[in-house]
């Protein structure tokens, strides 16, 4: 449990009835980002307890609870005012979640956008400069994939860009086919896949079109450069 000293501030208000929690700064950030990681409410109190007004250290009543969560167990209260209510952030806090999340948003795009008029996905670099002059804020307590919808529209009007799936066809040695299936599962699905005579196997596989020069690498690196990667599509 954090110091309570080093604590901030989560609260909920609903039908008259305030309820403050006092919480870790940095879990609480992370249990309320849709991206972050799994975080366990009891690791983020400072105390186990729902306050009325946290700092004259006023208790919330269990009916006042009950009314509102329906239960008195300050775990489960917590966790829906964690989910429900606003937490008090500091200014570089927020700062650093936005700037992390801007980074996910630019690295997905990168990643499964191509620019239409040569079928190749743009380098990070220019989607962060194309949202930048657009001044799009993000938001750190909404995810990525529903961020990344909001980024491209912003940023349409200033490069060409779009999402794709591109048919990629690859034909591996024998020495390469081994853990090919746990290979494949990060890039997408595979549509079809042929054992040849000699060992080797042939694969079509559907992966967005932003991550075909990494698909060609990493495939050339299961196979000591004897891989064969082709875009059918």
């Amino acid at each position: 449990m954090v110091n309570i000293d080093e604590a901030i501030i989560a609260k909920y208000e609903s039908h008259g009835e305030h309820f403050e929690i006092l919480v870790d700064p940095d879990l609480a950030a992370e249990f309320r980002n849709p991206d972050g990681e799994d975080v366990a409410v009891e690791d983020l109190l400072a105390v186990e307890e729902i306050f009325k007004d946290s700092k004259k250290g006023d208790k919330a009543s269990g009916e006042a609870m009950e009314k509102i969560f329906e239960t008195t167990d300050p775990i489960e209260v917590s966790k829906l005012i964690l989910e429900k209510g606003t937490v008090q952030l500091t200014a570089d806090q927020k700062r650093k979640m936005q700037e992390d999340k801007r980074k996910l948003i630019i690295n997905k795009i990168a990643k499964e956008a191509i620019n239409p008029q040569n079928g190749l996905p743009h380098p990070a670099q220019r989607i962060e400069n194309a949202i930048n002059e657009t001044k799009m804020r993000v938001d750190p307590f909404i995810s990525v994939d529903e961020q990344v919808l909001t980024a491209l529209k912003f940023i349409k009007p200033l490069i060409p860009i779009r999402f794709e799936k591109v048919k990629m066809a690859v034909r591996l040695p024998s020495t390469a086919s081994g853990n090919i299936y746990n290979t494949m599962a990060p890039f997408g699905k595979i549509l079809n896949e042929e054992w040849q005579k000699n060992g080797s196997l042939i694969l079509v596989i559907e992966i967005a079109g932003g991550l075909q020069k990494e698909f060609a690498s990493k495939m050339a690196e299961i196979s000591g450069g004897e891989a064969e990667v082709k875009n059918i599509q």
